[in-house]
C-alpha cells in the first residue's frame, strides 16, 4: 500500500465493478481504513452508479479504480470525467485497466497510448504509467469472463494522473504593476515653427503671400466636355437584337426606351393636328367631329358616333 501515498485524514474513494471479487474489495477497503485512520470515511462506489452518486466537486484526495485484485476494469470517458470532477485540487488517482499490446478488433480495449491520452482529456495532468505486466490467471479468468475477450496480447497496466491545483471556474485577481513614467518618456517637443507650416488659420486666409489653389484651374478642357451618352452604356447595350435596359440601369439606355414607347403611343398623322380639334383638322381628317384629345390619350367613339358612320 505504500506506492499509493495515501496519508491519515485522507478522504479515498475505491471504485469496483462487476468484475471485482468481493474478498479482495473487502480487504482492499479494510487495509485503506488502517492507513487513513478511524476518523476519515471511505466510500466504495460501483462504477456504473458512479455518475449518480450525487458526490460534490473536489470531494476526494485520493480516488482507486480497478485496485481490487483479480478485476478487470474499463474506464470510459464519462467515468474518467466524473473521477476528475469529484477529485480536489491536485487530488490523485490510481488506476488499472487492461490493455492489449495494439489496436484490435474489440474497441472497448484501449492500448495504453490511448488510456493516457483518455486520462490526460478527461482535465488530468502529470499522467504516467507506473507498472505494466501480463495478467496473472486469476485476471486472465475475469477477462473471458466479464470482457468476452479470448485473446493473450493483454497486459495489466497501472496509471497515475493528478487535478491541477485549482477547482474547475475558479478565478483569481491578477496584480498588476506598471513603472511609472519618467518626465523624459513623454512626448517629444515640437518645434513651433515646423508646427506652423502644417497650420492654416483664418488670418492665413488673408494673407497675401498665401498662394492657394483654384480647383478648377486643375482641369483641362477634355475634362469639361460632355461625355457621348453613347459611350457611358455597358458593352452589353450595344448587343444587337431587342435593346432591353438593365436592372437599375444607369447609362440612359431605360429613359430612351420610355421615350420611344411614349412616342409610339402619339396619333400618326399628316399634319400632326388631330388631337388639336376640329379647327386645325384636314377635310379628310378621321376625327373630324370629334373632341381634341391630349396626345397619347386613346380614343374611343362613342354610339352616337357609330351611328352616324
Amino acid at each position: 500500500m505504500a506506492e499509493y501515498g495515501i496519508s491519515v485524514g485522507q478522504r479515498v474513494a475505491v471504485i469496483w465493478d462487476s468484475s471485482s471479487p468481493v474478498e479482495g474489495l473487502k480487504n482492499l477497503v479494510a487495509k485503506i481504513q488502517a492507513l487513513v485512520g478511524p476518523e476519515s470515511r471511505i466510500s466504495v462506489e460501483n462504477i456504473d452508479q458512479l455518475s449518480h452518486s450525487a458526490h460534490a466537486e473536489s470531494s476526494f484526495d485520493v480516488v482507486l479504480s480497478g485496485m481490487v485484485p483479480g478485476s478487470m476494469t474499463l474506464h470510459s470517458a464519462e467515468v474518467l470525467a466524473e473521477i476528475a470532477r469529484t477529485l480536489k485540487p491536485a487530488g490523485r488517482v490510481l488506476l488499472k485497466e487492461p490493455v492489449a499490446a495494439q489496436i484490435g478488433d474489440n474497441n472497448r480495449i484501449k492500448t495504453a497510448a490511448r488510456l493516457l491520452t483518455a486520462l490526460t482529456l478527461s482535465g488530468l495532468v502529470e499522467v504516467k504509467e507506473l507498472q505494466k505486466e501480463p495478467l496473472t490467471p486469476e485476471e486472465t479468468q475475469s477477462v473471458q469472463e466479464h470482457l468476452g475477450y479470448q485473446g493473450n496480447n493483454l497486459l495489466s497496466v497501472q496509471m497515475e494522473g493528478k487535478k491541477p491545483n485549482f477547482e474547475v471556474g475558479s478565478s483569481s485577481q491578477l496584480k498588476l504593476s506598471f513603472a511609472k513614467k519618467s518626465a523624459s518618456s513623454g512626448k517629444p517637443a515640437v518645434d513651433p515653427a515646423a508646427a506652423k507650416l502644417w497650420t492654416l488659420s483664418a488670418n492665413d486666409m488673408d494673407d497675401e503671400g498665401m498662394d492657394l489653389l483654384d480647383s478648377d484651374e486643375l482641369l483641362d478642357s477634355e475634362d469639361l466636355k460632355k461625355p457621348d451618352p453613347s459611350s457611358l452604356r455597358a458593352p452589353s447595350c450595344k448587343e444587337s437584337g431587342k435593346k432591353k435596359a438593365c436592372k437599375n440601369c444607369t447609362c440612359g439606355l431605360a429613359e430612351d426606351l420610355e421615350q420611344e414607347k411614349k412616342e409610339s403611343l402619339q396619333p400618326k398623322s399628316a399634319c400632326g393636328n388631330c388631337y388639336l380639334g376640329d379647327a386645325f383638322r384636314c377635310a379628310s381628317c378621321p376625327y373630324m367631329g370629334m373632341p381634341a384629345f391630349k396626345p397619347g390619350e386613346k380614343i374611343l367613339l362613342a354610339e352616337n358616333n357609330l351611328h352616324d358612320a
